[in-house]
Order: C-alpha cells, then sequence, then structure tokens
C-alpha cells in the first residue's frame, strides 16, 4: 500500500499544473489533499524523514494550485 501511494504521489508532482480548468484546479487541490493526509499517518508510525519531504512538496504544489485559485488580491 505504501508502494502504490508513493507511486501515486510521485505521479502527481511530475503532473503539469499548466492549462488546467478552475475544476481541474478544485480536484488537484483535493487529492493533493488526500495523498498528504494518507502519507502523515503512514509517517506518523515510521517517522522516515523521506516521507516527510514527500509531504513538503506536495504542500508546496497544492499551495500554488490554491494560489491560482483564490486569484490575486485586489488592492
Amino acid at each position: 500500500m505504501t508502494q502504490d501511494l508513493l507511486a501515486h504521489a510521485e505521479e502527481f508532482e511530475n503532473r503539469p499544473l499548466s492549462h488546467m480548468s478552475t475544476s481541474d484546479r478544485v480536484e488537484a487541490s483535493r487529492e493533493a489533499k488526500k495523498l498528504i493526509l494518507s502519507i502523515n499517518e503512514i509517517y506518523k508510525k515510521t517517522k522516515d524523514s523521506k516521507l516527510m519531504d514527500i509531504m513538503k512538496s506536495l504542500t508546496e504544489k497544492k499551495r500554488k494550485i490554491e494560489k491560482r485559485l483564490k486569484g490575486t488580491p485586489l488592492v
């Protein structure tokens, strides 16, 4: 199960962000959240630093997606 999860996380990280519709971005954000929480459950038991690095990179990509969803603030 862990290998499948890590493979799915790697595939998600390599997915391009350009030319995504709003619904695609919402779906990608939810998928990232689900992946991060699943990896976190495994990390709690194993304390593997590799899992923490994967979670950090997924979180960074999720933030980029969410920033694009929310748009730039109007001053």
